[in-house]
């Protein structure tokens, strides 16, 4: 994957910009003030990587100090925070000078955004064999698959040489930028674990469907006071209830407390798999069709594309968190003791 950017392209790349800097040069070389546009941006980013590092921080210590939070599958949410913030502390800051980092934080977010997909799955539709002691197993599998998968898709080209990782011309590390490289890297980190969380939601969906269509079968229709007269004396005695005005169904009005539950977890995870999918598609779609077909992308669009998918590690804590009540309560009361 090429990680083409740093903070100062964005400066590299304003119309005002008299040379490559993205600042003016006075007489004896020196760099002049960068423009207005250019501060408010690098202004924006360094809010989004103070945002991101301490919202998931956040998240880490709630886990850390709630002793409920102490199992599945919250030990899923913080390998997903860990990554999130590692993304800020050591991608975000320093984007062409951790490359390994980069790709090894930015390719386990998205992996454990998958995990947290599948571990909803299972749990809204195979409740009763995805017992507590199995559900624990599988995450901690799940967590150490994301992490040595990442490190395989990161560390690759320095392990067997698959391609150059280091550029002369500009005297900088780099991403490996061999073709079959990028195919591996770009299908490992991000089309698979797309296709996973698709048809995991997809399959959430249909569950969700079903049981809707399984409570509608299980209504009772009305039955009126005439209609039980004639019934009683057309048949032999039976048990019958009976509401006035109103209808008899085997489940009280409203959802039960476990549907409530699984529409919740169907809910975030179609909103964070959403989210997903917005942040990274564009930049991963440019990563691929780049070395296929030699197309020159605008550095400005390439660094917009790579910030807009590094932001998807500030949104995964805020749209988990503001799902679940109970890490909403741990919050407040990491602020005022009650």
């Amino acid at each position: 994957m090429e990680r083409p950017l740093n903070l100062s392209c964005f400066a590299d790349t304003m119309p005002d910009s008299s040379n490559r800097s993205g600042s003016s040069t006075g007489p004896e070389g020196g760099r002049g003030h960068l423009s207005v546009f250019s501060v408010l941006v690098l202004t924006l980013l360094a809010m989004l990587v103070v945002a991101t590092f301490l919202w998931n921080g956040l998240v880490l210590a709630t886990i850390l100090r709630v002793r409920t939070f102490h199992r599945v599958p919250h030990n899923l949410v913080a390998s997903m925070a860990i990554s999130d913030v590692m993304v800020a502390a050591l991608v975000m800051p320093l984007s062409l000078v951790w490359i390994s980092f980069d790709v090894l934080c930015c390719t386990a977010s998205i992996w454990n955004v998958t995990a947290i997909a599948l571990d909803r799955y299972w749990s809204i539709t195979r409740h009763l064999e995805y017992t507590l002691r199995i559900r624990r197993r599988i995450s901690n599998i799940m967590i150490a698959l994301t992490w040595v998968l990442s490190a395989f898709i990161s560390l690759a080209p320095l392990l067997f040489g698959w391609g150059e990782t280091y550029s002369e011309d500009s005297e900088e590390c780099q991403v490996s930028q061999e073709p079959s490289y990028t195919i591996f890297s770009t299908f490992g980190a991000f089309y698979l674990p797309l296709c996973v969380v698709l048809f995991v939601y997809w399959k959430i969906y249909k569950a969700a469907k079903f049981r809707i269509g399984s409570r509608k079968s299980n209504s009772i229709t009305p039955i009126t006071p005439e209609a039980l007269e004639v019934k009683e004396a057309a048949q032999q005695p039976q048990m019958v209830f009976t509401v006035r005005h109103a209808t008899v169904t085997f489940q009280t009005d409203g959802d039960t407390w476990r549907e409530q539950k699984e529409k919740k977890a169907a809910l975030m995870v179609g909103i964070l798999i959403g989210v997903f999918v917005l942040c990274w598609i564009p930049f991963f779609i440019t990563e691929l069709i780049n070395p296929l077909c030699s197309c020159d992308i605008p550095p400005i669009w390439k660094s917009i594309f790579l910030w807009l998918g590094y932001s998807n590690s500030f949104f995964n804590p805020l749209i988990y968190t503001a799902f679940n009540k109970n890490y909403n309560n741990a919050f407040r009361n990491l602020f005022f003791r009650q």
